[in-house]
Formats: C-alpha cells, sequence, structure tokens
C-alpha cells in the first residue's frame, strides 16, 4: 500500500472497513477485530494510529507482529493467516494489518474471559463497531461457504404475508413474522435466513435486534 492511500485511509476515520489501534492490547480484543473483519466485507487495521486519527507510531514493530500472529492462530478459529505491511507516515512506523473476507466463515473468538469456559462468539463488522453476531446471523454467514449445501426455496403464504408487512412498515423482526404467521419464532428465525440466503431479504443489525428488509420492491 502506498502512503498516500494510508494517509487517505487514515483522514477518512474508522468505518465499517478501518479500525485504528495505538498499540496491541490482548489477543482476545486484537481476535475480535480480526474476527469480525473477516466474517463481514474485509478491512484494515492500523496499528499505531489513536481513535482521533493521530498517528503515534509502534516501539517495536517486531514485537506487535508476534503478537498478532500469535492472536490470529490461537484465539480464532477456524484461523486466520494475516498480512501486513509496516508504512513509514511522518516519520513514525504505523503497521497495517489486511483482512480479506474469508471464504470459512463464521470465524469464532477463542477464550474470551468475558464468557464461560468452552464457549465461543461470533462477531461482524457494524459501522465502526465490532458487534456480537446473533444467532440468524452466523447460519447466515455459515451458508455463504462454498461449501453451503444448495439451497431450495419456495414463495407460499407465510412469506407473501411477510412481504406485506414489510412493505408496510419498512422492516420485520424474527417476533414480528412469528406473530404475522402464528408460527414458533424458531421457524420463523430459518425461514428469515433462508430468505436472506435466496437474496430476497436482507438482514441488519442494530444496538437491539435484526430486523429484516426487502432486497428490492416486490412487484
Amino acid at each position: 500500500m502506498k502512503r498516500h492511500e494510508v494517509k487517505e485511509l487514515i483522514a477518512s476515520g474508522e468505518s465499517t472497513t478501518v479500525e485504528f489501534k495505538r498499540k496491541f492490547t490482548t489477543p482476545v480484543k486484537f481476535a475480535k477485530e480480526v474476527s469480525a473483519f473477516a466474517n463481514t466485507k474485509g478491512g484494515y487495521i492500523f496499528i499505531g494510529v489513536d481513535d482521533n486519527k493521530k498517528i503515534v507510531g509502534v516501539k517495536s514493530e517486531k514485537e506487535e507482529i508476534a503478537q498478532i500472529v500469535h492472536a490470529c492462530a490461537f484465539f480464532i478459529e477456524p484461523p486466520i493467516e494475516p498480512f501486513y505491511e509496516i508504512i513509514e507516515v511522518d516519520y513514525k512506523d504505523v503497521i497495517i494489518v489486511i483482512i480479506e473476507e474469508s471464504d470459512t466463515k463464521p470465524h469464532r473468538v477463542l477464550n474470551d474471559p468475558d464468557l464461560p469456559d468452552g464457549e465461543s462468539a461470533v462477531y461482524i463488522r457494524q459501522g465502526e463497531e465490532s458487534v456480537t453476531a446473533s444467532k440468524e446471523m452466523v447460519r447466515i454467514l455459515r451458508s455463504q461457504r462454498d461449501d453451503a449445501p444448495p439451497l431450495r426455496l419456495s414463495i407460499g403464504d407465510k412469506e407473501r404475508r411477510l412481504f406485506a408487512f414489510i412493505e408496510k412498515n419498512n422492516r420485520a423482526t424474527v417476533k414480528d413474522f412469528a406473530q404475522i404467521c402464528n408460527i414458533s419464532e424458531r421457524r420463523a428465525a430459518r425461514l428469515l435466513v433462508r430468505l436472506v440466503r435466496a437474496g430476497v431479504l436482507n438482514i441488519h443489525t442494530d444496538a437491539h435486534h435484526d430486523y429484516y428488509t426487502l432486497t428490492q420492491v416486490l412487484p
């Protein structure tokens, strides 16, 4: 990556595909960021850049890179092999970790002290943050793998009632769909995942829950 491209990305600030870190903190925190990018659309982690875009640089590139490789190998399942570059910006060294969108998603973060022993979590990128993925989102990520089974889908009365609800209200949640069609939330969630896989619906995540919208206005 060229120096002027790095400066442009830093000037644009954090986003769905860009994260700033003053320094490497803990393997779990770093694994969350890396896996979130890999589970979403990929992106860049700049180490040596503060949240306010100030370039502070890194003290030891070798030590930081060793920690990065360790976090990606032992705190993410399946492991992720990171690519990285060291670029001098304003006479200070910045490490740029490049994460590609994965074809083996979902990636889980292991050994998180905030979770019970043996449990793991999946993260996705939402705006400037890495957030926990819902069960429905995890299923969708799994369906995006190359080895995912083929999808068979038919549109029936339940789906048509859902589409009508979304056209009227602009969105629907799992709970909405379950109530509209008098089915369990578990079944509603499975049907919504299939509709997302088919490209009929989009899934969105906010601070409270997932919600679904139509990919286009239906005739």
